[in-house]
């Protein structure tokens, strides 16, 4: 039986590839002040999964939540944004 639970997913840019099939990915949100409205920016990174390091520093990703790989991986890379 197969679930249908839909994955989170996000586009960002890699920030660093210095691990073995890790990137740092950063994410970049837009969030609404509760009382003033303002928009303002808010960037988080992400550490991703890639097994077959083709993805580098610059590169526009789509990453996907996935099971826990490590203790800080639970994300993996899709493709190219």
């Amino acid at each position: 039986m197969t679930s249908s639970i839909k994955k989170q997913q996000l586009i960002g840019t890699v920030v660093s590839d210095k691990m073995a099939k890790t990137l740092v990915v950063r994410v970049d949100l837009r969030k609404r002040h509760f009382k003033y409205h303002k928009t303002f920016k808010v960037s988080k990174r992400f550490k991703a999964h890639d097994d077959t390091g083709e993805y580098h520093v610059g590169d526009k990703v789509v990453i996907e939540s996935c099971r826990p790989i490590s203790k800080d991986k639970k994300f993996k890379v899709i493709s190219k944004a």
